[in-house]
């Protein structure tokens, strides 16, 4: 059974009969983890086995663990700071900058491996315009440049740990007061204001550092009527042809309500494939998850199923094993002290 275009998630910390008989649908392709699913790394662990059980190639399972206050898992699992204090190291000694992001990203990468995660969706490549508190701290910098190089440090280390990297929320959401979770956001911005923001997306494509990107619900009204993940133009023409981007496009959640003036479930996870997106997340809403995947059951897209496949992790050591290994104990200490740091050294 090849993987369906549509990502859900899960009520508790095991998978109930309900959960079993909706994630074999052939439109399901993945599952997502929220720290509702977590009680500790062996639970997690075994929770992530049945998922992959369940069919093969098995689904892909992901989680938003940035670091900051998105971090899904908490016990049992390295504390990661806000991409914000490696953004201000950097300020100050770039080269140390760019060690703690590739730091960041392994540990992450490394963590969510030993666990049996595919995906982490980061790094998030959103600039700190100093407008956005949804965003806030989990942007790196304001600056384009530094952005590039600390994410595309970042992207190493999650590969260094065999993990892909989705660069999120294209193609940007750091200039927009509203949290699209509640509400559409509009940035009234004309495109060539918004080249800074595309930025790092050009350069971590065309260093292949990204396997995925994720689009944001946010409509740039000068370009398009449509928010970006449901805009052909910002999909096709921009991601894809313009920058040449051949990996996986997710949706941000469908759920969020800046989407719901698009139509019913069905409706939006097709306008948002439609527009070129792979994968589309749907959560907290198991009603329209079901019929999205009842209407979407005949979907195929050969190109997204490649896609996809590159999205699994690769190796990852047991967790026993990483946490004896000098490279654990190295990042972990480099994070810590990071955390431990005076604000006002951050700020210096």
């Amino acid at each position: 059974m090849s993987l369906g275009p549509i990502m859900l998630d899960i009520d508790g910390q095991a998978l109930s009969p309900a959960d079993r008989a909706l994630l074999v649908e052939p439109a399901v392709g993945g599952v997502i983890l929220f720290t509702r699913n977590f009680s500790s790394p062996s639970q997690i662990a075994d929770l992530v086995a049945d998922i992959r059980a369940l069919r093969s190639p098995p689904l892909i399972v992901a989680v938003d663990h940035e670091g900051g206050r998105v971090q899904r898992f908490r016990e049992g699992f390295s504390a990661i700071p806000p991409m914000r204090h490696i953004g201000r190291v950097c300020d100050s000694d770039p080269r140390e900058g760019e060690q703690l992001a590739r730091t960041a990203g392994w540990m992450i990468g490394a963590e969510l491996r030993s666990v049996g995660i595919d995906l982490c969706f980061a790094p998030c490549l959103d600039l700190d315009w100093g407008v956005s508190e949804i965003i806030g701290n989990r942007a790196f910098h304001r600056d384009p440049e530094v952005v590039s190089a600390l994410a595309g440090a970042f992207c190493r280390g999650l590969r260094g740990a065999g993990m892909a990297a989705v660069g999120k929320h294209w193609p940007g959401h750091g200039a927009v007061v509203p949290d699209s979770h509640l509400e559409l956001p509009v940035d009234r911005r004309p495109y060539g204001e918004l080249l800074d923001d595309i930025r790092p997306y050009e350069r971590l494509i065309g260093n292949r550092l990204l396997t995925g990107v994720m689009a944001s619900h946010i409509v740039y009204q000068e370009i398009d009527a449509l928010p970006a993940g449901f805009s052909s133009y910002w999909l096709k023409h921009e991601l894809r042809e313009r920058l040449g981007f051949d990996g996986a496009v997710f949706s941000d959640d469908l759920s969020m309500k800046a989407t719901r003036e698009y139509g019913g479930m069905p409706e939006r996870a097709r306008r948002t494939l439609d527009a070129g997106a792979d994968m589309v997340p749907i959560c907290n809403d198991r009603p329209a998850a079901q019929s999205a995947v009842r209407a979407l059951s005949e979907y195929s897209n050969p190109s997204s199923l490649v896609r996809l496949a590159r999205l699994h992790g690769s190796g990852g050591e047991l967790r026993e094993t990483l946490h004896t290994s000098d490279e654990w104990q190295a990042a972990s200490e480099a994070l810590t002290r990071l955390i431990e740091r005076p604000e006002f050294e951050l700020n210096a």
